[in-house]
């Protein structure tokens, strides 16, 4: 297996020692503040993490509180009662980023999350009760139940909400490579995210850290921000 140890010998060189790393670290939610989280809030980031995909992060974080107020508090039992006329008019609303592939998004999202909690108490409950060991089998479930959460929105938006979760971002996948990982620049196919799923499965049993932290450190051991020991 690809050993960790030289990750975070690495990672800490290049953010300046343990307050340096630190500080680019955090941690996933502890699982009775998670469960509390309502549904309404899940569809909230699930729209958010898709409109961000391919557009500027800070114009949508910008007009956020009209995207709550467009779209009635992203209660998903009101947005799978909207007609396809008002799904039309959001089209021409300027308060939001007008994307109709975008807005389709959200009563796609929210029908899968009043599905999935025909099943489990709430979304939350459901994503608690997934084995912890099998996260890319939970990327794959949003990726089909729901809408335009593949790629690194579904994951993004696990990570927001405060479960544990690894990224495959561009730093932790060249991270993973360097450390000897046979996978592709954007690993996609089973085989490989098979690989990083036993790599971190690894790291866990052995390091006692979340995924979170370990994700945080793979990308703090590469790429351009280096910062130099004080």
């Amino acid at each position: 297996m690809v050993k960790f140890e030289p990750i975070l010998e690495r990672a800490l060189f290049r953010k300046g020692g343990e307050k340096g790393l630190e500080a680019r670290v955090y941690e996933p939610l502890p699982e009775d503040y998670f469960l509390s989280q309502p549904d309404d809030r899940f569809l909230s980031m699930m729209t958010k993490v898709v409109f961000q995909a391919g557009f500027v992060w800070r114009v949508i974080e910008n007009k956020w509180e009209d995207f709550e107020t467009v779209f009635f508090g992203f209660n998903p039992e009101k947005i799978i009662l909207l007609s396809p006329e008002q799904l039309e008019k959001f089209g021409t609303d300027k308060r939001i980023v007008r994307s109709m592939q975008k807005i389709m998004s959200v009563p796609q999202n929210a029908s899968y999350i009043v599905d999935t909690c025909a099943e489990h108490e709430s979304f939350a409950a459901f994503l608690a009760q997934w084995p912890k060991d099998d996260l890319i089998g939970l990327f794959r479930h949003l990726k089909l139940g729901g809408g335009r959460l593949g790629g690194m929105s579904g994951p993004r938006m696990l990570r927001q909400m405060g479960l544990d979760t690894f990224m495959l971002t561009n730093d932790v996948v060249t991270c993973l490579q360097g450390a000897g990982l046979d996978i592709a620049n954007e690993p996609s196919n089973k085989s490989d995210l098979t690989k990083v799923q036993r790599c971190f499965n690894d790291w866990r049993e052995k390091t006692g850290f979340s995924f979170n932290r370990l994700s945080r450190i793979c990308a703090s051991s590469v790429g351009e921000n280096y910062v130099p020991r004080q």
